[in-house]
């Protein structure tokens, strides 16, 4: 192998290297953001007010179906 591309060849191996972790903290701040969405809906659902608007929501659908 020549100098050169020996010296191209380590270049990019300590550039590939520098990035590997990188696509497991991206899915990771993923998942986190997901499961924050996941823990609002919730919350967000199981307020008195929803419940009573899906409720209703529900009674009338099934009202008009019969």
């Amino acid at each position: 192998m020549t100098p050169a591309l020996t010296r191209t060849y380590r270049a990019v191996r300590r550039r590939v290297a520098g990035q590997a972790g990188m696509t497991t903290a991206e899915y990771a701040v993923g998942t986190l953001a997901a499961c924050a969405f996941a823990a609002v809906l919730i919350a967000v659902v199981r307020s008195g007010a929803i419940k009573t608007a899906l409720s209703h929501l529900i009674t009338t659908a099934l009202a008009i179906a019969s």
